[in-house]
């Protein structure tokens, strides 16, 4: 099995921002799923916001649809 922290040489662009995106895709599902599991624990929109480094009205805007389609509270 391959190392997952080994990235492909930016001398072989296709297969680096084919990296770049992959790890892009990660990131935002892994941060869409926090987000839902600190709503879900009780966590204000506040405190998710600081954690992210955005406004309170920013990870609002940015993440209600997600517990919208989900059933979960605003």
């Amino acid at each position: 099995m391959a190392d997952p922290l080994s990235f492909p040489s930016p001398d072989d662009p296709e297969a680096a921002l084919a990296s770049v995106v992959a790890l892009r895709d990660l990131a935002d599902r892994l941060e869409a799923e926090a987000v839902v599991q600190a709503i879900a624990q009780g966590w204000p929109w506040s405190r998710v916001a600081e954690c992210l480094g955005i406004s309170k009205q920013g990870a609002h805007k940015k993440f209600i649809h997600l517990l919208a389609e989900r059933g979960g509270r605003p």
